[in-house]
């Protein structure tokens, strides 16, 4: 329970008296971050990075990547998210395998499980493992590009050329279809029903929670409140590391109480994670510097729920501009003032330290010290 507290006191030495101080916030969080998954990638065996490595380099993806050059030069999102593939400077795409993995060595083998011999262990995890991470991320790197399909009804001139864009969409479905069929014929090969059922039961709440994120602008605003962004939040970035977690001490026939920690522990690690995603642009942001965060973050829909719809409406009103778009300089002081990012700080800390009980009931070791790293790591900024 001492990391636990401790990261409880680090966070609430963050406010004077009721209100946050953001300038306590340490300046060197991303670097703290890179350093904590490069040390855990370590003890796992080799770069998390290359987890996907086997499909990226197939023959029918090679083939989708040619195709997607030709959107070079325009501005579809689909460059992005390939971009961020070969350059992913935060070390965020690969975390979900990297903590299966992780859970995976610090559980180490079942005293239980009679068919599974501890010689079959590499860097002590089991290859069924090994191949549910990687399986983890192909289902993540999958939505990631589906995410990047662009909505034709809302296109303009500025968008650059139509066809671009309708291009660029067939390549984002083709694309994404086709790391998650690869998803699924490797989870059929787990030959494991449990399995299959708590990873098949994770894509469906990720479909669902894509939809709950993308609801029409009025009731964006109007019907989301903290209880309803945590379950939606858990639905999009929670389900499918919780139930990986879960699904990897079932391949190594760990008892339900192993599999309810494990859960448990990427279950807040998740949330913890989101929270300190939403939070960037409120506490790295300097004055005159152009910023721009979804209404949908979480320090803007507590905001929204401690001030009431009726102010809230008032500040949107004043943070339009005259061509009738928002402000982000403007609503991004409006949250500030009150105590919408304080609440999302301690939600974020809460999350941190539930992940850190969870971790607790496994064994001393590296791996355990390196899940507690990172759990430690996501309040810091």
């Amino acid at each position: 329970m001492l990391p636990a507290l401790c990261s409880r006191l680090s966070c609430r030495a963050l406010f004077v008296q009721g209100h946050r101080t953001l300038s306590l916030f340490s300046s060197s969080g991303p670097s703290n971050w890179n350093k904590v998954v490069s040390d855990a990638e370590k003890i796992v065996g080799y770069p998390t990075s290359f987890m996907s490595l086997r499909c990226l380099l197939s023959d029918e993806l090679s083939n989708v990547a040619m195709h997607v050059r030709k959107l070079v030069g325009t501005q579809h999102p689909l460059l992005n998210t390939a971009r961020g593939f070969v350059y992913d400077s935060k070390n965020n795409l690969q975390m979900r395998g990297l903590v299966v993995l992780l859970l995976s060595k610090a559980a180490g083998p079942s005293h239980a499980a009679s068919d599974l011999l501890p010689q079959d262990m590499v860097s002590g995890i089991y290859p069924s493992q090994r191949n549910l991470a990687e399986i983890t991320e192909l289902i993540h790197t999958a939505f990631l590009v589906h995410r990047g399909i662009v909505n034709l009804k809302e296109w303009t001139v500025s968008d650059g050329p139509l066809k671009d864009m309708q291009f660029g969409n067939k390549m984002a479905v083709l694309s994404g279809d086709f790391l998650l069929a690869n998803a699924c014929t490797g989870l059929a090969e787990l030959n494991n029903t449990k399995v299959v059922e708590l990873i098949s039961s994770a894509i469906g709440d990720l479909v669902q929670g894509i939809y709950y994120e993308n609801p029409e602008e009025n009731s964006l605003t109007d019907g989301v409140d903290m209880a309803s962004w945590e379950e939606q939040t858990f639905l999009s970035h929670g389900a499918l590391l919780a139930k990986s977690c879960q699904a990897a001490m079932e391949l190594a026939q760990h008892d339900k109480e192993s599999q309810r920690l494990a859960y448990k522990y990427g279950k807040h690690l998740s949330l913890g994670h989101k929270l300190n995603s939403d939070l960037q642009p409120f506490v790295k942001s300097s004055v005159g510097e152009p910023v721009s965060f979804s209404l949908s973050a979480a320090p803007v829909v507590f905001h929204r729920q401690i001030v009431g719809q009726e102010r809230w409406h008032q500040q949107l009103q004043q943070a339009q501009t005259q061509r009738n778009q928002l402000d982000y300089s403007k609503l991004l002081a409006a949250v500030k003032s009150e105590k919408g990012v304080s609440t999302a700080v301690d939600l974020c800390c809460y999350h941190s330290n539930k992940a850190l009980e969870a971790i607790q009931a496994f064994p001393s070791s590296e791996a355990r010290s390196a899940l507690e790293n990172i759990a430690s790591a996501i309040t810091k900024f």
